[in-house]
């Protein structure tokens, strides 16, 4: 069976790609991230899915990015609270963007690839309904792989053998993923999306990531899981 090393952060994008690796046939070696981010709750639904799902191995890393800060995620900046999708910025990247957090991720998994002989890496980031990150386009991506090429034993060694990486979502609107997840078997009550939940992992419901994931579910034509576990409306 092919190996693949899959971003897991415990959300609904995240989990929806590591289903697609599933059924795609690959044996799935499941990576998180403790990255200094506030809303730790997504580590312990990453660590319930991983067990759910059944994958070969499941790590979380210690990476403390709040050394650094620049981002409402990792430092004393709140979270931007729109509250309506029409509030949304679409002129910046807002400041809930993590300075290079996906290429420090991607690195990481790379080196989990390359130890295991695999060649294969997946990740969940979409440019439809996303929030403007400069790490979430189809050219980053391009650029990774072919770093890739250069940066790895295999890829300046074995030829056609250079290391993949798979963004199966990169297409899909968030609706689409909805979609798909659901029909994988993917329990979205046990995800977390939002940017400022609280303890019990109950979302805020006015973030930009939990207005995206409202717009999914609406376009989609189904109700949010976790909504209803909280008891809370759309």
């Amino acid at each position: 069976m092919k190996q693949a090393v899959c971003l897991l952060s415990g959300g609904l994008d995240s989990t929806t790609s590591l289903a697609i690796a599933q059924a795609s046939g690959f044996e799935v070696y499941a990576l998180s991230f403790r990255y200094g981010q506030r809303h730790t709750i997504e580590l312990e639904k990453a660590a319930d899915f991983a067990l759910a799902r059944g994958v070969k191995r499941h790590v979380t890393l210690d990476i403390d990015l709040r050394a650094f800060g620049g981002s409402a995620l990792t430092d004393d900046i709140a979270v931007p609270k729109p509250g309506d999708e029409k509030a949304m910025s679409t002129d910046n990247i807002p400041v809930t963007y993590v300075p290079a957090r996906n290429t420090i991720f991607l690195s990481f998994a790379m080196g989990w690839a390359e130890a295991l002989g695999a060649k294969h890496i997946f990740i969940g980031v979409n440019a439809q309904d996303y929030s403007g990150y400069p790490d979430c386009r189809p050219a980053f991506l391009e650029a990774f792989e072919r770093l890739a090429q250069v940066a790895t034993k295999a890829g300046v060694t074995e030829a056609g053998q250079a290391l993949q990486i798979h963004a199966p979502l990169i297409d899909m609107s968030k609706a689409d993923i909805v979609a798909r997840g659901t029909a994988l078997g993917v329990d979205f009550a046990e995800t977390s999306s939002c940017y400022d939940p609280d303890a019990q992992g109950k979302p805020c419901q006015a973030c930009d990531a939990c207005l995206l994931r409202a717009k999914g579910f609406r376009e989609a034509g189904v109700v949010d899981p976790l909504l209803l576990k909280f008891g809370l409306t759309t």
